[in-house]
């Protein structure tokens, strides 16, 4: 039973070096062990591995990691949080890097540990709702890319990025281009202390051998965000004007679409990662 997830503990633990949960940190204390076991069961972690864990807390995961693992880092924002993380893993094969993840490459928090930068590992965390978007591409896209991401995070969050082609969104390409995304479980909110107002999500990414489409990827960005600049416009219209500043008339973008064999009337959200690696090409953005 991992001592970690009683409540009683944990406020005193929060008592005892003095701190209060931070919103703006997006400090809630897993208190539940079930969605624990589930996600070391999913991301399959054993001892042959190495984990990084952003915003380890108190400590709920992290013991539940260094029982899995063969070596775990943890990424700490909070300074007191990682003074009592130090003094409670003491022995065991923990490097606690006290950094604001989204400064820190993932290769430096590999060598942190003494690893190699190509070294193989996975990334499980309960992650600050807040940064959810950003921490995923700073890892998908990062110099040094898990294999695997299992990440507790919000519902809302979580479904748009196991989206479908009619539901799709940046976030959704932005992960799908180079993962696959499945939810594992839903987590109640009352599964954290303090509550948050929505429930979360375990979310299992799995990473590519290769992207799922094979053009630009700073490119096709690119004319993803001009797509969905106004979302709820027609194709034609939203591209048209989102593209306006790279030097793209409407005859233009018209003729690129028109070529790439996407209805001009269509909004962005049905356009498959295909259709847009299409467009990207039919426009020449690559090569820009």
């Amino acid at each position: 039973m991992n001592p970690y997830t009683d409540p009683s503990r944990v406020r005193g633990a929060l008592n005892s070096i003095g701190v209060r949960p931070s919103k703006s940190m997006g400090q809630n204390f897993l208190v539940d062990p079930t969605p624990l076991k589930l996600a070391l069961e999913h991301a399959d972690v054993n001892a042959n591995d190495v984990v990084i864990e952003v915003g380890p807390g108190l400590g709920v995961l992290t013991w539940e990691l260094l029982n899995a693992a063969g070596q775990v880092i943890s990424v700490e924002l909070d300074t007191r949080l990682a003074g009592r993380l130090r003094t409670e893993f003491a022995d065991r094969p923990l490097t606690i890097v006290e950094s604001d993840v989204l400064e820190l490459a993932p290769s430096a928090m590999l060598a942190a540990a003494g690893l190699p930068a190509d070294t193989p590992y996975k990334l499980v965390a309960n992650i600050p709702y807040a940064i959810t978007s950003p921490l995923l591409r700073h890892f998908l896209e990062g110099d040094s890319p898990p294999s695997l991401m299992m990440v507790l995070m919000q519902w809302e969050v979580a479904d748009r990025i196991t989206a479908k082609p009619g539901d799709l969104s940046i976030l959704a390409h932005s992960v799908q281009l180079y993962a696959t995304a499945e939810i594992v479980a839903r987590v109640p909110a009352a599964s954290f202390l303090p509550s948050p107002a929505v429930d979360s999500a375990l979310v299992l990414m799995r990473r590519r051998p290769t992207n799922a489409v094979p053009t630009n990827p700073k490119a096709l960005f690119k004319v993803i965000r001009a797509g969905f600049s106004q979302a709820r416009k027609k194709l034609i219209n939203s591209l048209a004007g989102g593209l306006a500043g790279q030097g793209y008339n409407k005859e233009q973008v018209l003729a690129a679409i028109t070529t790439a064999g996407i209805d001009p009337n269509l909004r962005a959200e049905v356009l498959t990662l295909e259709q847009w690696a299409t467009l990207t090409d039919t426009l020449g953005m690559a090569t820009k």
